[in-house]
C-alpha cells in the first residue's frame, strides 16, 4: 500500500513504526555479527525510505535504534529527512524477541508517538504479527516476512505504550524500498 502526499494521523492514536534495517554486508572471516556495515543497497534503500517517511507524514517524535552497527547506520543514512528526532540507541534491540522488544517500547513515555524502532528480524517480524488485530486486509502482506528495510506502521486506540496489548493494533501500512521503486517506474 503505497499513499500520495502526507497524511495526518489522529491526535488520539498512538503510531507504532518498526523498521528493519537495511540491507547490510556479509560478515567477513572473525568479524562480530554486530559491526557489519551497510551495503551500498543498503545505503541507498535507508534514504529511499526516509524520503518516503517524510514525504508521507511519518515523521517520528522519537527514534529507538538497535546499537548494532548497521542499525545506526540505518538511522544516519535517514536522519537528515527527518530531522530533530530524539534518538537513543538500545542494546536491548540486538538479537531480540517480541517480549524484549515490546519491553523497550513499554518504557517509552506517552508522549512519543509517532515513535520509530530500528531492529532486527525475525524479533522485529513477529513483534509486528504480534501486534496487528487479525482479519485487516494488509496483514497477510507479513506472511511473507520483513524484508531489509522495511517498514511497518501499526496505529493503536490507547494513549499509553505501557498498556500495549497483543492484536491491538490496526496495519496502516507496510512499505518496502522495492514497493517504491515499482511505485516510481
Amino acid at each position: 500500500m503505497l499513499s500520495c502526499g502526507a497524511e495526518e494521523i489522529d491526535a488520539a492514536v498512538m503510531r507504532l513504526m518498526l523498521l528493519r534495517h537495511a540491507k547490510s554486508e556479509k560478515a567477513e572471516p572473525g568479524m562480530r555479527d554486530r559491526d557489519r556495515r551497510l551495503s551500498v543497497r543498503g545505503q541507498a534503500d535507508a534514504a529511499m525510505i526516509a524520503d518516503y517517511m517524510a514525504g508521507h507524514a511519518l515523521r517520528p517524535d522519537r527514534v529507538v535504534v538497535s546499537s548494532a552497527e548497521r542499525t545506526r547506520e540505518t538511522w544516519q543514512r535517514m536522519a537528515a529527512a527527518l530531522p530533530a528526532s530524539p534518538v537513543e540507541y538500545e542494546d536491548r534491540l540486538y538479537e531480540s524477541g517480541t517480549e524484549a522488544i515490546l519491553g523497550v517500547i513499554r518504557e517509552i513515555g506517552r508522549s512519543a508517538s509517532p515513535l520509530l524502532v530500528i531492529g532486527h528480524n525475525p524479533g522485529l517480524h513477529d513483534t509486528a504479527r504480534q501486534l496487528i488485530a487479525p482479519g485487516t486486509r494488509e496483514a497477510h502482506r507479513l506472511d511473507e516476512g520483513l524484508p531489509t528495510c522495511g517498514l511497518v506502521v501499526i496505529d493503536f486506540a490507547r494513549k499509553d505504550w505501557q498498556k500495549l496489548a497483543s492484536r491491538s493494533g490496526r496495519l496502516d501500512r507496510f512499505v518496502t524500498p522495492r514497493q517504491i521503486k515499482t511505485a516510481r517506474d
